[in-house]
């Protein structure tokens, strides 16, 4: 494994050593920038290593022998839930029985439009209530905790449809993810002594992020433009332990895609855990660790990338049971009303 004790690149020093063994590559540093991004790709720049590879090496020993099925145990997870229903009238939109997410892991959420993705993101940040079920974080019991504790616990999320105020600059924007706010009392905000400090810490930690998702240049101007992006880096302004991540890949700049993915694989050499709801097949065989097939709002497949594109049932529901069937031969037709 590549030396980590020090970036090539700034010279930042890593995190305390976790109990897994692991040692992550530090994160945001206040004034600091990020690592080269480059260094963080899958595949190493000619002549150079990878910053870390250590959480992607741990998760893929982890993982390499838990069987491909729905539902299936994970040796270490951070998110279970159980039975989890929600209805719409007569409509289910979600009905899980088991679901697990891999700590330290990229995990993909697939499936066809109105599978109930989105819905379950809701679900599990407290954004909508469930019909039945529960579901434990880091071991803590969520069901019916609000979604801003949910943030605090250490669970944030980004939307499908961007949750921006365009009519704050970029740097306002990040500041509203930071978790610590004195100055927001109507008491303390009449002493700028008590909150000056951490109001300062705040500013420094979130123009470091948006150093590191190159948004520093507009970060005076209003949120009018790269919205997926300064979601994504207001998000970790909490240092959270798990990122849900819906769609983070629409409408973003096709320049910008690589350098999100790198954005999302350097999450996790940090030890942060990302679940992502994506319909880009290339983006998902690409970074994610697991793969997990949601159709008509049930689990249908689960696995590594590789296998789970190549299930039956995936295939099923993304095109059709008859996919590869020419259904301008009339004959075949007449085949498929006689089945």
């Amino acid at each position: 494994m590549p030396d980590t004790t020090n970036s090539p690149t700034t010279g930042l020093q890593p995190a305390t050593q976790p109990a897994t063994g692991v040692q992550p590559v530090s994160g945001v540093q206040p004034g600091v920038p990020f690592q080269d991004l480059t260094k963080w790709a899958t595949k190493a720049p000619e002549g150079e290593t990878l910053i870390s590879t250590a959480y992607r090496d741990k998760v893929t020993d982890d993982l390499k022998f838990v069987e491909n099925k729905p539902g299936v145990h994970k040796p270490d997870p951070i998110l279970v839930a159980d039975n989890v229903t929600r209805k719409f009238g007569g409509m289910t939109a979600v009905d899980v029985s088991h679901f697990e997410i891999e700590r330290h892991g990229i995990t993909a959420l697939i499936g066809p439009n109105g599978a109930g993705k989105t819905t379950f993101f809701n679900l599990m940040t407290g954004f909508d209530t469930p019909n039945t079920g529960t579901w434990q974080f880091d071991g803590k019991d969520m069901a019916h905790v609000q979604p801003e504790k949910v943030a605090r616990m250490g669970m944030v999320r980004t939307f499908q449809l961007t949750k921006v105020m365009s009519r704050l600059t970029v740097l306002d924007n990040m500041l509203l993810g930071a978790p610590v706010q004195p100055g927001e009392g109507m008491f303390r905000a009449l002493f700028p002594g008590m909150w000056r400090k951490q109001e300062q810490a705040n500013i420094e930690k979130a123009e470091a992020l948006l150093e590191r998702f190159l948004l520093i240049k507009k970060k005076d101007d209003y949120a009018g433009c790269q919205r997926k992006l300064l979601e994504m880096a207001r998000a970790l302004m909490s240092d959270p332990k798990l990122v849900m991540l819906d769609e983070p890949m629409a409408g973003v700049n096709p320049a910008l895609k690589q350098s999100l993915l790198d954005h999302i694989m350097a999450l996790r050499e940090e030890g942060t855990t990302v679940l992502f709801v994506e319909h880009d097949i290339n983006m998902v065989r690409h970074i994610a660790d697991w793969v997990t097939v949601m159709a008509e709002g049930k689990i249908v497949a689960e696995g590594q990338p590789k296998s789970v594109m190549n299930d039956p049932a995936v295939i099923d529901a993304y095109l059709g049971a008859h996919a590869n069937v020419d259904l301008g031969d009339d004959s075949v037709l007449e085949d498929l009303k006689e089945a």
